[in-house]
């Protein structure tokens, strides 16, 4: 049986594992367009300010490391063509074509970051953060660099800030939205908003970028409100999906290319996992674009078992995951009150502000919680949290939406507890136990939205 994987990174390489593993001389060829496999992109940010030493700490195999357990993994081919007809992938190998028959296909061609149609892309010093090679690039760069302003408000663009500001870096943030961080609600980015202007970070929100100038080097960033000087860019305002050669293939929206829950595709034999796909949100109950490599490893597992006739299954994702930026921890699973207007969801919001700890224990901090609740129902939509201790609630969480728990459910779970670890009443029990019907019959609610 000839396997062929077009991508050499998380969703990719974890499939070849579970073919080699399942498959006796099973013929698994993977086709990596870079030349670096089975990195921790994620890990990519904490290399701008040293806490880790260098970007090939983030190289968790080698290609040779992978050609030694029986894989042919292949550097520099990057794929151009797939006739899914006579399952062949094409491409080019240092500008040579090659042309490799399949019997199963995986594509998991991961992202990259978007470069909008801006005025004065082509000037120096104007980067992304997503690959090894961009990271080393960056980092030559900041050598001679005081000033920087970062382009976006998510993840990377937060985690790229705070490093910047550990470098002792001058920064400016440039958002065309009106807040930070715009997948959780309004009412929680406010700290988030805060903890950037402690740090001296400089925020402009509402801003639409237009453009830069400069002669070689980019000298400053327009937008439609004026034009800012600054000695180098980072572009953090998304990604979009590997997936130009797959037009054939059924695709979402963004053009991540749609999947079963075994990972197949709408094509024989092929299948598709990670960054490059649409991930079915079961709290929506439908599909969502959550590109991330907790996600992309699960479903690369379990792409490569299906490949294998181990027939598995991937429920979905909730939406769940968390970040750094300077002294918060902001984190998320399920949906927001905006998700649910859009869904159009009836749901109560409870909102609370507790500590991460015991209140008498030294160096206690606050942990501000947002949670969704379905009217009626009383199940459990989704939680945001920022502050400190944030990463033990929404683990819980997640795993309650995970078993359909309702808000009444959740005084039954027992909480770890020691004052250096947590109080007597864990801030998720603190919201459960102040709502009427939760220890009693559940009351029935009106329609409609309401603030507790």
């Amino acid at each position: 049986m000839k396997y062929v994987i077009v991508g050499g990174d998380a969703a990719g390489m974890s499939a070849a594992m579970e073919i080699l593993r399942n498959v006796d001389d099973a013929e698994i060829t993977t086709l990596e367009r870079g030349e670096i496999y089975s990195y921790g992109q994620c890990g990519l940010p904490y290399v701008i300010d040293g806490r880790i030493s260098s970007p090939n700490n983030l190289i968790a195999r080698s290609a040779l490391e992978f050609r030694k357990r029986g894989i042919d993994a292949r550097i520099q081919h990057e794929v151009q063509e797939i006739d899914f007809e006579a399952q062949i992938v094409k491409g080019l190998y240092r500008d040579e074509a090659f042309a490799i028959p399949y019997d199963k296909l995986l594509i998991a061609t991961g992202a990259s970051p978007t470069m909008p149609n801006w005025e004065g892309t082509h000037l120096a010093n104007i980067h992304t953060v997503k690959t090894i090679p961009q990271m080393n690039e960056l980092l030559e760069s900041l050598q001679h660099t005081r000033h920087v302003t970062v382009l976006g408000a998510g993840y990377i663009a937060l985690e790229v800030v705070e490093a910047l500001r550990s470098r002792d870096l001058q920064v400016r943030l440039i958002h065309r939205g009106k807040q930070l961080m715009s997948l959780i609600d309004e009412q929680l980015a406010e700290h988030v908003l805060a903890e950037a202007q402690k740090y001296n970070v400089e925020v402009l929100l509402n801003e639409q970028v237009t453009g830069f100038i400069g002669t070689e080097t980019v000298e400053a960033v327009v937008t439609e409100q004026g034009s800012y000087p600054t000695d180098l860019v980072i572009v953090a305002t998304g990604v979009k999906p590997n997936t130009e050669f797959a037009a054939k293939l059924e695709r979402w929206d963004n053009g991540a290319i749609i999947v079963n829950e075994h990972m197949q595709t709408s094509l024989p034999n092929v299948y598709a996992a990670g960054d490059c796909v649409a991930h079915f949100n079961y709290i929506k109950g439908d599909y969502d674009y959550v590109a991330l490599g907790t996600t992309a490893n699960k479903q690369g597992r379990i792409a490569g078992l299906n490949m294998a006739d181990k027939v598995s299954r991937f429920r979905g994702v909730a939406g769940t995951a968390i970040l750094k930026f300077f002294d918060l921890a902001i984190g998320m699973t399920g949906i927001t009150s905006n998700d649910a207007d859009k869904l159009d969801i009836a749901y109560d919001v409870y909102t609370h502000t507790a500590n991460h700890i015991a209140g008498y224990y030294p160096n206690v901090r606050p942990i501000h919680l947002r949670m969704v609740v379905q009217k009626n129902t009383q199940k459990l939509l989704g939680l945001q949290a920022v502050g400190a201790g944030v990463d033990k609630r929404i683990d819980v969480f997640a795993t309650a939406l995970a078993a359909g728990m309702t808000l009444p459910d959740l005084l039954d779970i027992d909480f770890s507890y020691s004052p250096p670890f947590n109080g007597v009443w864990d801030p998720l029990l603190q919201i459960a136990k102040r709502v009427p019907g939760t220890q009693t019959i559940l009351t029935q609610f009106n329609g409609g939205a309401s603030e507790k």
